[in-house]
């Protein structure tokens, strides 16, 4: 599969986070196949988190695909450059074409990226998760990988202004031992255990980040930080979707006046 867009953005990607002086460490790569087909579930903190997944995978010289809402492909800027990367469109209407796209993917041996909590977590803890990793993964018959990043919610994240030139923010990105689910496992429970496996990911994260987030916005409330807690985060996103219903409903509504 040749590749035009996507190097380059690393290239332009990798310039950007030195000229910002990000501090970024990675650790377990090597849990990421050399060769095949795998399935990446990182946690979702930051409008960015797309980006650095990726970065997690590119010491093992490998590039992910990654499910993205179909409103990205939409933009004018970014949608050129999502479709030239080769990521996939999700319409929330009908997931069942961008399943099928990404099924066609892992077959053929690319890495693909999802973030399974749906949107971004506003407590900084792992939501809960559907299924859905794991079911490609068990449909492909490929790894599914873990992933943990802390620190990508201080650039820019829900309720946040952008803080991209924010210089010397440190930046955590570990790769978990991969799972290797299959048919017949009752995928609630594997998707249960996964879950887990990323809040242990993120505690790692959180535990061994080189600066003291006591008091912090972009620390969770159960370290000390003031972000929402997991309760409080679940009412906002609750209160989010209402809005966006609405939303929906009204330009619908304005379409039919048309």
């Amino acid at each position: 599969m040749s590749e035009i867009v996507y190097p380059p953005v690393i290239g332009a990607a990798k310039v950007m986070f030195k000229v910002l002086g990000l501090k970024i460490r990675v650790e377990g790569h090597e849990n990421i196949p050399a060769t095949g087909g795998a399935v990446i579930s990182s946690n979702h903190i930051s409008y960015l988190d797309f980006i650095f997944t990726g970065l997690g995978a590119h010491p093992a010289k490998r590039l992910v695909r990654f499910m993205a809402k179909k409103e990205v492909f939409d933009s004018k800027v970014a949608g050129p450059l999502m479709r030239g990367m080769k990521h996939i469109p999700v319409d929330r209407d009908n997931g069942a074409s961008s399943y099928i796209a990404a099924l066609k993917a892992l077959k053929e041996g690319e890495v693909i990226g999802v973030f399974a909590e749906a949107t971004i977590s506003q407590s900084f803890t792992v939501k809960e998760i559907k299924n859905g990793a794991v079911r490609m993964a068990v449909a492909a018959k490929v790894p599914l990988v873990p992933v943990a990043l802390w620190g990508t919610q201080r650039l820019w994240t829900k309720g946040r202004k952008r803080k991209l030139w924010q210089r010397g923010t440190h930046i955590t990105i570990l790769v978990g031992e991969p799972m290797h689910p299959k048919r017949g496992d009752d995928y609630d429970q594997v998707t249960k255990e996964l879950r887990a496996r990323m809040q242990e990911l993120v505690d790692k994260a959180e535990s061994t980040y080189p600066e003291d987030g006591t008091g912090q916005w972009w620390q969770p409330a159960h370290r000390g930080g003031t972000a929402p807690t997991p309760e409080r985060a679940a009412e906002l996103d609750a209160a989010e979707r209402v809005e966006r219903a609405a939303r929906k409903a009204a330009r619908e509504a304005r379409r039919v006046e048309e």
